[in-house]
């Protein structure tokens, strides 16, 4: 990746020229991607609509009897159009990640370089592990929350069904996903801010009260307005932040001790 790389100053028509190239590379890859998935979108969203047939099971429901449906003719279709995007969307990551890293690199000095890239390959699997965590367990779980919500007509009583639609779905878990995707961000920026000394372990530490009712805030402006998705999200933040305490530790360690290393070489070198 880093031998076409050209480490020398250029004007700026050069760095222009040279982001209209990473550019063209990052759309392209995302339309490319985007037409497969909207080749197989109904099959992805299929593979989306798992976690609710498995809500639909542990609620001791009929899996033939629950379907969702939509209620305008060209729902479903625009529904396809967002499945495809996403699906894009999480596809053309390397290819633009790797872009960027390649216009970025070459005003970074060799140890920024190797300093930068484990954060880019940690940020994407943090992303999928959010991901993970969205779709074999808490959409099951907040699904089943609400299907446990229907009444049944017994003893008289109007039956109460839950019937989704395919674009409420798709929106849902799209924004659970995106969510808990972002969350998982948290130990890869607050390390990065540590190896720059913009924050410390101790400062996080101090903070750690503020950070609690901050997580709460902001699970309750990303996710639907129920409480099990804002719980969710909060406790996941909560656990990441002291991960990042950890982490941050973790860097002040390795500097004290590369500082150390260089006061010692330092009266032999004299």
């Amino acid at each position: 990746m880093s031998e076409d790389i050209e480490d020398k100053p250029q004007p700026l028509i050069e760095h222009l020229m040279e982001l209209r190239t990473r550019l063209i590379w990052s759309l392209g890859a995302f339309f490319v991607a985007f037409l497969a998935c909207f080749a197989m979108a109904k099959h992805l969203f299929n593979l989306l609509v798992i976690p609710y047939k498995w809500a639909v099971i542990w609620a001791g429901l009929d899996v033939a009897k629950s379907s969702l449906i939509y209620t305008a003719p060209q729902e479903f279709f625009f529904t396809q159009i967002k499945v495809a995007m996403f699906g894009a969307m999480v596809i053309s990551f390397p290819v633009v990640a790797s872009q960027l890293y390649k216009f970025v690199a070459p005003g970074l000095y060799k140890n920024e370089r190797a300093a930068f890239l484990p954060f880019l390959i940690a940020s994407p699997l943090l992303f999928l592990l959010g991901g993970a965590l969205v779709y074999f367990f808490f959409t099951p779980m907040v699904m089943w929350f609400f299907l446990a919500m229907q009444q049944l007509p017994e003893d008289g009583e109007v039956a109460i069904s839950l019937m989704p639609k395919v674009s409420e779905y798709l929106s849902l878990i799209m924004t659970l996903v995106l969510s808990f995707g972002l969350v998982f961000q948290l130990p890869v920026v607050t390390t990065l801010l540590a190896r720059v000394g913009l924050l410390t372990s101790d400062w996080l530490r101090e903070k750690r009260k503020f950070a609690i009712v901050a997580a709460f805030v902001v699970a309750a402006v990303l996710t639907p307005p129920d409480p099990m998705s804002q719980i969710g999200l909060a406790l996941p933040a909560i656990l990441l932040y002291e991960v990042s305490i950890y982490m941050a530790r973790l860097v002040e360690k390795k500097r004290a001790a590369e500082n150390a290393g260089r006061e010692l070489d330092g009266p032999e070198e004299a």
